[in-house]
């Protein structure tokens, strides 16, 4: 069966599964969602929004749906800080975004 072959852009290590060089599970900010251009706008726009806030974090982007479900979301995209799902099934703007890191 070849449900459980590795990914040819992954690698299994002690630590985890790693994607291009840098290991997912640190990371703070993540998108979930397939990379479609909401996806990708709300990746933008958090970025922005991060840069703005004087956040200097790096965003991964998941596009794996097995870990998309992992998080409960059923509707992309999705953005989660500290594996918090913040917000999903719509693409925020930057300002909504700069309110919810902050709490507001």
């Amino acid at each position: 069966m070849g449900f459980f072959k590795k990914k040819p852009s992954c690698e299994n290590t002690t630590n985890g599964w790693v994607k291009k060089g840098r290991e997912e599970k640190n990371t703070r900010v993540k998108i979930l969602g397939s990379g479609c251009s909401s996806c990708e706008k709300l990746e933008k726009n958090t970025k922005e929004a991060l840069e703005e806030l004087g956040m200097k974090e790096e965003i991964s982007h998941v596009r794996d749906f097995a870990e998309i479900a992992k998080y409960g979301v059923m509707s992309t995209p999705a953005l989660v800080l500290d594996e918090k799902v913040l917000s999903y099934g719509k693409v925020l703007s930057k300002e909504e975004i700069k309110k919810i890191i902050q709490g507001e």
